[in-house]
């Protein structure tokens, strides 16, 4: 209810609230189709969600859904943060997770060093005057290859791909059945994500869409 309020409030005549995987198959023109099976993906910031979608006559049923309301992003974040703090203590002693102002930093530069890596194999993290020690301002000189991103955030595309394979478990459809597989949501730009659905769907993921956009 407070969705349609907010969109009454905005000036917008809501006729009614599709969920999040109906609105990504909209989104790319499914219901224009007939008889199509869909995986959507959709791994944003705080959350993952998979669905397994029957598209046909302008109906769109979901067969199948399941998800972790506790994978998202941020966890990615958390984990290159905790590293980049272990990183500095080695260099200079110093804990800069128990200064507010330098986690908040610190949470940004890893936010930022994971979607360079998306498009790049290795990112330089810089935050000048990050913290004081007994020599004076510390400055925070770190880099990061894609390789040691993949290594610290493959626990949370293995569960992604759990939860997918719990998902397709749960349909009625074998994975050669699908049409199409649709990733939606800021996190599945990371390339590992990517190859793993690539991997285990056995094809390529669509991708056309702004997945930051396809829910909208």
């Amino acid at each position: 209810q407070a969705t349609k309020d907010a969109g009454k409030i905005a000036g917008l005549d809501v006729k009614r609230i599709i969920n999040e995987p109906t609105a990504a198959a909209l989104a790319y023109g499914f219901n224009k189709k007939k008889n199509e099976k869909i995986a959507v993906s959709d791994f944003g910031g705080g959350t993952f969600d998979i669905s397994v979608l029957e598209v046909g006559d302008d109906v769109i049923e979901v067969r199948s859904t399941d998800g972790d309301a506790h994978l998202g992003g941020k966890d990615i974040d958390q984990k290159i943060m905790n590293w980049l703090a272990a990183e500095f203590k080695k260099e200079s002693g110093i804990d800069v997770l128990t200064d507010p102002l330098a986690r908040q930093r610190l949470d940004e530069g890893a936010e930022k060093a994971k979607i360079e890596l998306s498009s790049a194999l290795e990112t330089e993290i810089n935050i000048p005057f990050i913290t004081s020690g007994a020599s004076g301002p510390q400055h925070l000189l770190i880099k990061m290859s894609r390789a040691k991103l993949e290594e610290l955030c493959a626990e949370f595309v293995d569960r992604a791909m759990m939860i997918t394979k719990r998902a397709m478990e749960a349909s009625p459809f074998q994975i050669g059945d699908l049409n199409e597989v649709i990733l939606v949501g800021g996190q599945t730009r990371m390339p590992a994500l990517q190859k793993a659905v690539e991997t285990y769907f056995g094809g390529k993921p669509n991708m056309s869409v702004n997945p930051d956009e396809a829910v909208a």
